[in-house]
Formats: C-alpha cells, structure tokens, sequence
C-alpha cells in the first residue's frame, strides 16, 4: 500500500499540470517525465520539528498524485538523499564513528552535490574502496559489502523500495576498476530510483521520523536552499536554477535534492509557499535534449504552484 492516498482533485490537476508540460515541451515524450506530487492539508504533519511520533505520522492520511511514479530511472545526485539517511542511520546504530571529516564529506554531497564527497561517504557506509579489478572470490566480498546500503532500506519493507538500486558512486568522469567492474558489462548495476521511492524517503526527512528527529532536522539544514538572486549568481552550480526551486519567489522556502547528468534531468523538494497547503514534488526527466533544457522542470513546478493555489 502506498504512503499517500489518491484523490480525485488532484489526479484531474496533476494530469491538467502535465499537459500543459507536453503542450509547452512537445518534444518531451510521454515516458520520458515521472512525477510524484504529495499535498499537505492542515494541520500540515510536516516540518513540525518532530511533533509526531512515528508509528502515528504514518498512519496519517495523506492525498498525492503519481505519474510513472513506480518506474526506475537513473537518478544521478538524487540517489545522495538515500545516501545522508544511510550515515545518520549508521552514526544513530554505532556502525561508524562521527568525525570532522565525515561531516565535511556529507555536507559537501548534499549542499555541493559533490562527486567526491560521495565516494567518500559510500566507502565509510559500506567500508570498500575504489582500486584495480579483484578476483572473483575477494569481488563477491567486495560486492556484498558495497550492497549494505540496499539491505538498509530493503529492511524498512517500503513497497515504494522494491527494486531500487542504491549501491554505486556518483561520478564526474565515470568508473573505473572494480568500481565499473560492479556496474556489469551493460551497467544494469546501475543506481536506480522511482519518483515515489524518492518521495517517500523525502516524506520521512520533512516529517521528522527518518532516523530520529535530530537527524531529520540536520538533514533538513543540508538541504535548505537559497532563493536570494545574489545567491544564485555567485554559485553557477547551484541546485535551484533551472530546478523546480526556479521562480519560486523570496518569501517561499525549499528544500532540495538536484540530479543532473548528459541524460537526465531531475529534483526532489519540499517546498512552503505563502498562505498555501506546502507540498512535495519529485520530478525525474530524461533525453539528452532535455537534460539540457533548464526551462522544464522550472514550468512543471509553477504548473503545480498554480495547481496548489487553485485549492
């Protein structure tokens, strides 16, 4: 059974949101965008600073919208989401130890979106490392130690986590050694996600009930996002330009996760609008074309900001 509930109204404006995207973006194929769109009616069960215990937080009724939600796309950065859960987790069971270090290598994933930063942190999750090829015996080791993090969430019995895949690196250049040996020769290895997956694990963050409520909180931090125009032009890579955080105006608040690669263009948020019920909204995107353009993930979110505002 899924976390959210769905419901007629916002079935008609989720599919009235997606048309618009086709009839603006008519390159966009209609199995080249999934979209997750959570609604949060008063009293808002989330950001509450942990005011919900977790055994009654899931048990709430919550109204959502899912368009290819359960299908799985390469998720680029977005997977790094799975992967902070993953350290506070560890940190909350004693699997590893806090240090500077780590603090610095997980800030960095989250708040930069960097590459190394997440190597780093999936060696600490899952304790391997990158190098030359292995044997076949020590690579089966190799490999199940890289699958804890998969075991973590295949743990929580999420239907939303079946046949996920959250056991690779992300990279700037691309794989090497035993690290694109893990990936197989036609990389079905690869790190994989579905918009619902990603929603509900973002619904945990913002609730307050992933790991504990201190974690949740100082995940949230990480995740925070600037909208000060002088913000932006200082940080080229920020994750808001050309994201679903684009457009949103000062007095809204986000909190984000970006993925982008030649291929795939895509964003988690939670986002808090003026005098408006807040949402959650994941939108995965692929194509080489699309990936390049940063006008259609911005149009999709003002399309469901139109839709939030209609209630």
């Amino acid at each position: 059974m899924a976390f959210f509930r769905k419901d007629s109204q916002l079935e008609t404006l989720g599919e009235q949101a997606l048309e618009a995207t086709w009839t603006k973006f008519p390159g966009l194929a209609r199995n080249q965008i999934a979209v997750t769109w959570i609604l949060y009616d008063p009293p808002v069960p989330v950001n509450t600073g942990g005011a919900i215990r977790p055994e009654t937080f899931w048990q709430l009724d919550i109204r959502g919208f899912s368009y290819r939600g359960v299908e799985r796309i390469y998720p680029a950065s977005v997977v790094k989401l799975f992967y902070l859960v993953a350290v506070y987790e560890w940190l909350n069971q004693g699997m590893i130890q806090p240090s500077a270090e780590l603090e610095r290598a997980t800030r960095d994933m989250i708040v930069d979106s960097g590459n190394d930063a997440t190597g780093l942190v999936v060696d600490i999750l899952t304790g391997t490392t990158g190098g030359p090829e292995l044997p076949p015996g020590p690579f089966e080791t190799w490999k199940h130690q890289r699958n804890l993090v998969n075991r973590y969430f295949q743990s929580l019995q999420w239907p939303e986590l079946q046949g996920i895949n959250v056991n690779q690196k992300t990279w700037s250049e691309g794989p090497y050694g035993r690290e694109r040996a893990a990936l197989g020769a036609l990389m079905d290895n690869r790190n994989m996600l579905t918009t619902d997956a990603t929603a509900r694990l973002l619904h945990s963050i913002i609730g307050g009930v992933a790991v504990s409520i201190e974690a949740s909180a100082a995940m949230m931090a990480l995740m925070k996002r600037s909208l000060d125009p002088t913000d932006l032009a200082a940080d080229p890579e920020n994750q808001v330009t050309g994201f679903l955080g684009d457009g949103l105006t000062l007095d809204a608040r986000l909190w984000s996760k970006a993925g982008l690669t030649s291929k795939v263009r895509h964003d988690a948020a939670y986002i808090e609008l003026p005098d408006r019920q807040p949402y959650l909204l994941v939108v995965f995107t692929e194509g080489e074309d699309h990936s390049k353009n940063e006008a259609i993930l911005p149009y999709v979110s003002q399309q469901f900001i139109t839709a939030v505002s209609s209630l």
